[in-house]
């Protein structure tokens, strides 16, 4: 009897003991999910239920929903990215490339340089179908240029734009295209930049054009990827994929993608007219940011565009711009623009990006201009860029 007392002494110690390290083992627990653990612990008590499993995490539900996302988007776009082979005149392979159908007349966005001394230009959709396309129009300083696909696959859906000016950096962003020839390639990651440019291929008096408002992504973007879609995760395209920085050639990291509002403003053009015209200005702008030093010595405020520049016979010089002619005691007379149609410029990449995206040829813009310490305005009729 009183071995059996001395049992149920043992019994009871032990059952407390492992009451107080359940106890303990909870005040362990991350403090999110205390609320949650308490209750299924009760629970659990009550139906002397020996184990419980945790419930899904939110990470795991909300990695499965973007999961599907992506391959959703893949599923409705990939069918209308093309894969775009380029021949000369004589027939001999140049090289490969992406694109992408906008239209259900064929048109098919693509890079400037991914068609550039093309004579003849085929077309292989996802389904693997083929067909020969023409070239409609090409902009060099935008590096977009547009094909019409001479038939299109019964199932096509043109690619819908969306709106490059409501970009944020850290947007999951998605590129589809033909990397190193390999057709309906996918890529996924974020907008590391935004406002970036990237200079033309062309060169003419007073120096290079540059594209403005070019997306910067870490999505990998190869050889091959030119022309391709860079899409939202609505999936709508955002920018058009053109080049990368690399000295192997390869990704590192670092791509870049035409905004596809440049897309809105250029294709029709290049469909209606095989090319866009520019507005223009006519002058030449200091290609890098002064000091807050040498602004201070030039008595000049922080954000403005610096003329040193003004080519004869243009806009710039008919409206009475005049240019620096910097000295060596960094003394300066001319205009320094800080604003456009009241919209204050910081950089000369505003001004840029301002007269492709928010003006015409024919139009006159009213310029801010500081001269000789005074703010001006100065009326300018904007021409058509040589």
């Amino acid at each position: 009897m009183k071995q059996l007392r001395q049992y149920q002494t043992i019994a009871i110690l032990g059952l407390m003991l492992f009451v107080s390290l359940g106890c303990q083992a909870s005040s362990l627990l991350p403090t999110t999910r205390a609320t949650n653990d308490v209750a299924v612990a009760t629970t659990a008590a009550q139906e002397s239920i020996p184990a419980i499993s945790s419930p899904p995490q939110s990470d795991d539900v909300g990695t499965t929903d973007l999961e599907s996302r992506f391959i959703e988007i893949y599923n409705q776009v990939n069918p209308a990215v093309v894969h775009i082979f380029v021949f000369g005149d004589d027939g001999l392979f140049l090289g490969t490339g992406s694109g992408f159908v906008i239209d259900q007349a064929g048109n098919i966005v693509t890079n400037n340089h991914v068609v550039a001394d093309g004579g003849e230009y085929e077309v292989v959709f996802a389904s693997g179908e083929r067909s020969r396309a023409t070239l409609r129009g090409t902009d060099v300083d935008s590096d977009l240029a547009v094909l019409q696909a001479a038939s299109l696959p019964g199932n096509i859906q043109p690619v819908p734009l969306g709106d490059s000016s409501q970009l944020q950096v850290g947007q999951f962003v998605i590129a589809i295209g033909n990397p190193f020839g390999k057709a309906g390639s996918m890529s996924i990651g974020v907008i590391s930049g935004l406002g970036r440019t990237i200079e033309s291929q062309r060169v003419i008096a007073g120096g290079n054009f540059s594209i403005p408002q070019v997306i910067q992504t870490d999505a990998a973007i190869n050889p091959g990827n030119s022309g391709g879609p860079l899409l939202n995760l609505h999936g709508e395209v955002i920018g058009v994929n053109s080049a990368i920085l690399s000295t192997s050639g390869a990704n590192s990291g670092v791509g870049f993608s035409i905004p596809v509002n440049a897309v809105r403003n250029i294709a029709p053009a290049l469909i209606a007219d095989g090319e866009y015209i520019y507005p223009y200005l006519g002058i030449s702008m200091w290609p890098q940011a002064f000091t807050l030093r040498q602004l201070e010595a030039l008595e000049l405020p922080p954000n403005g565009v610096y003329v040193t520049g003004v080519i004869d016979g243009t806009p710039a010089d008919e409206a009475g711009l005049l240019g620096h002619n910097l000295s060596e005691t960094f003394t300066a007379d001319g205009d320094y623009i800080t604003a456009i149609n009241n919209q204050p410029l910081r950089t000369s990449d505003d001004l840029l990006s301002y007269l492709v995206f928010e003006t015409i040829v024919g139009e006159t813009v009213e310029l801010t201009v500081i001269r000789n310490g005074e703010e001006i305005k100065l009326p300018l009729t904007l021409g058509e860029r040589p």
